[in-house]
């Protein structure tokens, strides 16, 4: 774990590994995974890098992993963006995947786009669409696609109150404000190349439905409700990390959750996650094998940017505990939908 954490993100990250050792009633993941072809688990390439911007956000939702919202001050500096400019081109890393917290309250993510697109790079920015009703953040939707920027939006349901309850109140609203705007540019149109993707997560402890069923359904409602397209629609399972871990702590539904993803373990997704092809930078500059480590504290070795040594990264173990099941639970899943 990182030395340089402050005392209280440190306890934070303490308590929740002790929430998740805690749960008996399964097998630990890491004893769970040697009974598959896949132990040790390891790096197979690496080509994504994934950069956290900053945890502050103008939402407060309530599975977030990350905990961010408009009370969080870390925000990722301009040094620390040109440390992941200088690996992207060294290393010859072809995606920079940016989130956040919203990355769009990051005063220097327009200069690390256009930095990245310089380079030759795919970039990815996944927001929450609601930053972007902003005054102050409209401008970013022409932005984003005149530098060809692929868009990860984030929509639990394409009914407001369905999203609202897990997001706030008046989310779904600007939500589709957003979206229409982007169609507007051209995201999501057959003719034309700006991605336009949208993410699904569970508004509760119960894993994702079929992919392809929920895309379906989002396609046909967001088209005849609103007139809205998109390219594609990921399925994410609700990882228990963050606030989503609190609030499953708390009301006493953890046990049955971690029995829930444990049960449906899947090797074949265990195989194909995330973090074997891709590393996490923190707003500190700080190296983890995905989004949920770092959001725990679970540093990979070299453990920071300005140390970044594509060799032994390429190499590594990834650092696993029982969140891991989340991402290898029934069709798996990953930033980019389900997996298996």
């Amino acid at each position: 774990m990182n030395e340089s954490l402050d005392s209280k993100t440190a306890n934070n990250y303490q308590r929740q590994l002790q929430y998740l050792r805690d749960v008996n009633e399964i097998k630990p993941f890491t004893e769970r995974i040697k009974e598959t072809e896949y132990y040790p688990l390891t790096s197979s390439s690496i080509n994504t890098l994934q950069v956290n911007v900053g945890k502050v956000c103008n939402l407060s939702c309530k599975h977030c992993h990350v905990e961010a919202g408009p009370h969080r001050t870390e925000s990722m500096s301009r040094e620390i963006m040109s440390h992941c400019l200088r690996v992207l081109a060294e290393a010859n890393i072809p995606i920079l995947d940016i989130n956040g917290g919203a990355p769009e309250l990051n005063p220097h993510l327009p200069w690390f786009i256009e930095e990245a697109v310089k380079l030759g790079r795919r970039v990815m920015v996944r927001t929450n669409l609601t930053v972007l009703a902003n005054q102050e953040q409209a401008h970013l939707m022409e932005f984003y696609a005149s530098h060809g920027v692929e868009i990860i939006s984030s929509l639990p349901y394409y009914r407001d109150k369905d999203t609202d309850r897990q997001r706030g109140q008046g989310v779904f609203v600007k939500s589709v404000e957003v979206l229409k705007a982007l169609n507007d540019l051209g995201y999501g149109q057959k003719d034309t190349s700006l991605q336009l993707n949208l993410v699904y997560n569970p508004g509760g402890a119960f894993l994702p439905p079929s992919q392809p069923a929920i895309e379906a359904d989002f396609r046909r409602e967001l088209a005849a409700r609103y007139g809205i397209v998109f390219n594609r629609l990921f399925t994410i399972t609700n990882v228990p990390v963050g606030r989503f871990l609190t609030f499953l702590y708390e009301s006493g539904n953890l046990v049955r959750y971690m029995e829930r993803l444990a049960g449906a373990f899947n090797p074949a997704a265990a195989g194909r996650v995330m973090c074997r092809e891709l590393i996490s930078v923190g707003w500190d500059g700080q190296l983890y094998d995905c989004d949920f480590n770092q959001m725990l504290g679970l540093n990979c070795r070299p453990g920071h940017i300005t140390d970044f040594d594509l060799a032994a990264l390429k190499e590594r173990k990834i650092v696993l505990h029982n969140h891991c099941y989340a991402c290898t639970a029934g069709a798996g899943s990953s930033c980019g939908g389900a997996i298996a």
